[in-house]
């Protein structure tokens, strides 16, 4: 094997993992939105629940990025642990699509999809259309990169040493070793299979010998779900280890039945076409793993329940939707925006919640609440330069202007939200001044106090509800006439000596920082508006 035939291999190995990560990549952007809906929705039921994740996986081409979707979906709790099962059993199975496509010859025609993808990336303006074309020209330069390796790697079946290594490998133990590890490593079943088949297309791996290294393939996938779930809730991490599960399942099983049973040669004798005997195979490990399993999966998420129980919630954990790592993956861009909703709703009510605490401490004339609202204080802050350190994170990497555009309504409302909290510790600042100088509020204050904490109630139930935003504005409205009118009022008992200078000052500061309050929740408000659906 000379330098040219190397250089082949390694060349043609970049453009198969380019090819797939950019049709990825286009079949996210073109419809990941529209898959999210569907798999949110119509996951109740294991049948409908499994064909949804084949088709989803068939359609972009990656058991890892359908996956790493499922895990964002439990960690933000909009699927259960028992529906997540479903969609990974039948995800799988979608995932062999691209062996078919490989063992069928596909490769071809895969420049004539090269060349259109290109030519309509590279002069055609339109979003939809380069998502297309990024699409067709990821396929046809996986299919290229096939081929460059399948040529590469011919000469090897000539080469003793390679071919005394190939048979290393049907020994159970090294073949499952050797397929997981190198699939945990490039992160891709498709490609891993896809890179086997080339080699059994070249002539220098049978059946015989690669069928332990594709079981072990099917384990290493799991490593993209295990590090995208490292810094997500447990729901998520219980979602990864069913993943693991499932695969360990179907490679104890069939490599029971390998050795005990003529599989092998049965699997041989229905095509004399290497790459289509892994494509087989591939097909019927999936396949019949998901039979076993698809009975007994709620026994096996109780059972994960149980490995893997709940705990307590630790306080000082910044996030509860987002993870601390800042990197999007392959099919977890669908859920980040999703994420990142829940993450300011969160932030928003842990403000709004500090918004009713200072008015009550200015009902009761008491500081009770002040360590817990300057606690909430700081978590907001953390909140606030967290998920903004996200956006602009990823930001750059998403060209979907209509996401890029939601990014940016993301930043104005988190930073609207901080500034709530800010008037919040505002407030108790000045309750916290009052109290220290033995200085308290008259029955007409107290009074005035009450109708501002009801308004802000009203407010917070409405705010984020984009159909409610007429409302919203007509209470902002509210806010201003009723602090105009308190001042006036203020100002009329302090010229007829009902209140002191010093309660007076105080108490119009407290309303400027109530005005600005309602200022901000009409921001969000308005932004959300921005926000589509």
């Amino acid at each position: 094997m000379g330098i040219e035939n190397v250089l082949g291999l390694i060349g043609g190995l970049a453009l198969f993992l380019f090819g797939i990560d950019s049709m990825g990549k286009g079949l996210e952007a073109a419809c990941g939105n529209r898959m999210k809906s569907i798999l949110q929705k119509l996951t109740s039921n294991r049948f409908v629940g499994v064909c949804l994740g084949a088709g989803v996986t068939a359609i972009i081409q990656s058991s890892s990025a359908t996956t790493v979707m499922v895990v964002g979906f439990v960690n933000a709790g909009m699927m259960t642990l028992s529906q997540a099962i479903w969609v990974i059993m039948g995800a799988n199975i979608g995932t062999t699509i691209t062996s078919v496509f490989i063992a069928l010859d596909v490769g071809l025609i895969a420049p004539i999809f090269a060349v259109i993808g290109v030519v309509m990336l590279l002069f055609v303006k339109n979003e939809k259309v380069n998502d297309i074309g990024k699409i067709l020209a990821g396929f046809g330069i996986l299919f290229i990169g096939m081929d460059m390796m399948s040529g590469a790697m011919t000469p090897l079946r000539d080469n003793a040493t390679f071919i005394d290594l190939m048979t290393k490998f049907s020994n159970p133990i090294i073949g499952i070793l050797v397929g997981a590890v190198f699939t945990a490593i490039i992160q891709s079943s498709s490609a891993s299979v896809g890179i086997l088949q080339a080699l059994a297309m070249s002539g220098v791996i049978g059946l015989e010998s690669s069928v332990f290294v594709l079981f072990g393939m099917n384990i290493g996938t799991c490593i993209t779900a295990l590090l995208a779930s490292a810094s997500a809730n447990r729901s998520a991490k219980r979602t990864t280890l069913f993943h693991i599960m499932f695969n360990v399942t179907g490679t104890i099983v069939f490599t029971i039945i390998c050795l005990v049973t003529p599989l092998v040669e049965f699997m041989e004798g229905l095509t004399s076409e290497p790459a289509m005997q892994i494509a087989n195979m591939h097909m019927l490990f999936n396949i019949t793993t998901t039979i076993l399993l698809l009975p007994i999966g709620q026994y096996y998420a109780k059972l994960i329940e149980r490995i893997m129980p709940d705990r307590p919630v630790n306080d000082e954990q910044l996030f509860e939707y987002l993870s601390n790592d800042m990197t999007l993956k392959l099919g977890s861009a669908t859920t980040h925006y999703e994420n990142l909703k829940r993450e300011m709703t969160r932030m928003y009510n842990l403000s709004m919640e500090n918004v009713l605490l200072s008015f009550e401490d200015l009902q009761q004339g008491s500081c009770i609440s002040r360590s817990k609202i300057v606690k909430t204080e700081s978590l907001v802050d953390k909140l606030n330069e967290g998920i903004i350190k996200h956006i602009t994170t990823n930001l750059p990497k998403d060209h979907n202007q209509k996401m890029s555009e939601t990014y940016g309504c993301y930043v104005t409302i988190t930073n609207n939200i901080e500034r709530i909290s800010d008037h919040c510790m505002n407030i108790s600042d000045e309750l916290k001044t009052l109290t220290e100088k033995e200085l308290v509020f008259g029955a007409s204050e107290l009074e005035e106090i009450g109708e501002m904490k009801e308004l802000c109630e009203k407010l917070s139930s409405l705010t984020l509800d984009k159909e409610e935003f007429e409302k919203v504005k007509a209470l902002e409205n509210e806010t201003d006439e009723m602090t105009r009118k308190f001042k006036e009022s203020v100002l009329l008992r302090l010229q007829n000596g009902e209140i002191s200078a010093e309660c007076s000052i105080i108490y119009s500061t407290i309303l400027i920082n109530f005005e600005r309050i309602g200022d901000h929740i009409l921001n969000i408000a308005e932004q959300i508006q921005k926000v589509e659906g």
